[in-house]
């Protein structure tokens, strides 16, 4: 398996961390799963709603 490094702000990434600890899951497991999902909505929607679905994303999270 691949490694990334991906940037966030400290305040987003401790948000990230509680979701993953509530779901007693990894942090990297947790963001598989919204890019994930991410990548549905945006193929179901012919990428036209991108900007939606990213600050869908973020909510999920956040």
């Amino acid at each position: 398996m691949a490694k990334i490094l991906v940037t966030m702000p400290d305040a987003f990434l401790d948000k990230v961390d509680l979701v993953a600890n509530d779901e007693q899951r990894s942090r990297s497991e947790l963001i598989r799963e919204a890019l994930r999902s991410y990548m549905r909505r945006v193929s179901a929607n012919q990428a036209k709603r991108a900007d939606e679905n990213a600050k869908m994303l973020e909510n999920l999270i956040g």
